[in-house]
């Protein structure tokens, strides 16, 4: 039997050289991540809002959008996959819940955070926490629901913006006493905080760098000689697929055609490429 891929995660994120990690909305993105490399791929809520329902991150993804796109997505990659479930969706028994599931999905983590409903992307304004206690609570229930001793818990903790980056520190040191195997503190907003964030040792922590938002952007480089244990670009394949669709789409509309250009749009051949047209084709040769 192939070994558990949340093993091969959890020593990844554990060897703390920031493991860099692309975010996924959808099972072809998954595809293009994987080919190109990468470790890891990361469900990301705001990529599966974005796409999915073409609507900002504020809360309208539910627990079957995510379940049914993390098991497209385990289908069809061999590389772990890290899910994003927001809040949760609930109390701490809907968090045990939603684990079970994504479990069963194929995930291998879950990134929970402590946002109150209605929850909003952790670089937009207006966000409100729960309780730290509360947040507790949920953070044991993912612990007790997982598939497997290395299924990860990430806690994340969107407190620096709420209420200051001390109580961001307190919550996350929380969670990871009450069994969060990764923290990771949203939205530091200077290279001082960056460095306080990826000090502390009880857990590997997570840093998430979001194109154009509120955290200074550095290099996998140096946010793995600081010691982070994953360097999360949630977003980026999601931005510059709106760019080249948005580039594509111009240039249909203002010239009335367009060719097989490189600097445009991906070949037919790739197209077919990426979404592996070879390997059914051998199983209609197989069958047949």
């Amino acid at each position: 039997m192939p070994s558990y891929l949340g093993s091969t995660l959890r020593k990844l994120v554990n060897q703390k050289r920031g493991l860099l990690v692309p975010g996924a909305g959808n099972a072809l993105a998954a595809r293009v991540i994987e080919d190109a490399g990468f470790e890891a791929i990361y469900l990301s809520g705001a990529g599966l809002t974005n796409q999915l329902y073409g609507m900002p991150d504020l809360g309208f993804i539910n627990l079957n959008d995510v379940a049914a796109n993390a098991a497209a997505i385990a289908d069809v990659v061999q590389i772990p996959l890290i899910v994003d479930i927001d809040t949760g969706f609930g109390n701490a028994v809907n968090v045990y819940h939603s684990v079970k599931v994504l479990g069963r999905a194929g995930a291998h983590a879950v990134q929970i955070e402590d946002q109150a409903m209605p929850k909003r992307c952790g670089h937009f304004s207006g966000k409100q926490v729960i309780t730290k206690d509360e947040m507790c609570g949920k953070v044991k229930a993912a612990v007790d629901a997982r598939v497997h001793e290395d299924f990860l818990i990430i806690a994340r903790t969107d407190a620096r913006t709420v209420n200051g980056l001390n109580d961001a520190l307190e919550r996350a040191a929380s969670y990871a006493e009450a069994g969060a195997d990764m923290t990771f503190i949203e939205a530091p907003e200077s290279l001082e905080e960056i460095k306080i964030i990826a000090s502390q040792s009880y857990c590997p922590q997570l840093i998430n760098i979001v194109i154009g938002g509120k955290t200074p952007s550095l290099s996998q480089s140096d946010l793995s000689q600081m010691g982070f244990g994953i360097v999360l670009y949630a977003n980026a394949a999601l931005q510059g697929a709106v760019r080249g669709m948005s580039n594509a789409l111009h240039h249909l509309k203002q010239h009335g055609e367009l060719k097989e250009d490189p600097m445009l749009v991906a070949s037919f051949a790739e197209r077919q490429c990426s979404v592996k047209k070879e390997f059914f084709d051998s199983l209609e040769k197989k069958f047949s």
